[in-house]
């Protein structure tokens, strides 16, 4: 289980409650599922994982490579991180952003960028304490500066009230961003060891991110349409299952 999907037992049965609570075994018009409800979140989250084509899957749990396609089609949206509660202590509360650039197939979401060939730019949000995802905005084209996502993600609007992060390429987006060094003129003392403390801090983005790209969806998204969007929202719901539990 751990291998295939990331998650222990108990964790994969708390993400399959939470899709059953979703209406992931709700009537279906047609056919019924070959497959038992636990059996089609498991194809899902292997996938996720793996990153296998339909063809791999299907022999796997026995099935043809089409119903493998609509398992996945069916029940990614289901499997998406939970909207962020404002808790009464959110003012308290250090979160940090950073973008990262994922490959993509599909050309209307991607774009041609200095990093991949073709990518999207996600940004993602982590509490500074748990290392938790807190939320990850819609795909945008990789050509997009950090900045200039950011601002048009949503993110904010949830980020009112409380202490965001950013690295240098937030600058004047109402984020705590690192003394910027200028032509000529080195840091003082003080700003120093800020920027110091800073990138320290900042790291734990990076290092989640990481986590978040041992799915191997997130390093070649053969989805198109919204599939790159739901499929960093599941892989953050998983990663957050397998951190806190």
């Amino acid at each position: 289980m751990e291998t295939f999907t990331g998650l222990r037992m108990r964790q994969f049965e708390r993400l399959l409650k939470v899709v059953r609570e979703r209406g992931g075994d709700g009537p279906r018009i047609g056919c019924p599922w070959c497959l038992p409800l636990a059996d089609r979140v498991l194809v899902v989250a292997v996938y996720y994982r793996t990153n296998l084509t339909m063809r791999q899957l299907a022999p796997l749990f026995g099935v043809s490579p089409a119903t493998v396609c609509r398992v996945i089609q069916r029940l990614r949206p289901l499997l998406a991180l939970e909207p962020v509660s404002r808790s009464v202590d959110a003012a308290d509360r250090l979160w940090i952003v950073d973008g990262t650039l994922i490959p993509v197939r599909d050309r209307k979401v991607g774009a041609s960028s200095r990093t991949y060939r073709f990518s999207a730019n996600v940004q993602v949000i982590i509490d500074a304490d748990t290392r938790l995802v807190v939320a990850t905005a819609r795909p945008a084209p990789g050509n997009k500066a950090d900045a200039h996502v950011w601002r048009n993600s949503g993110l904010p609007d949830q980020c009112q009230g409380v202490t965001v992060l950013g690295d240098g390429a937030y600058i004047n987006t109402g984020m705590v961003a690192p003394h910027r060094k200028r032509p000529g003129r080195p840091l003082l003392a003080g700003e120093e060891a800020d920027y110091a403390e800073h990138r320290r801090v900042r790291a734990r983005v990076e290092h989640a991110i990481g986590q978040l790209k041992n799915y191997k969806i997130l390093r070649d998204c053969r989805q198109h349409g919204d599939g790159l969007h739901h499929a960093v929202q599941a892989v953050a719901h998983l990663h957050n299952l397998a951190l806190a539990s």
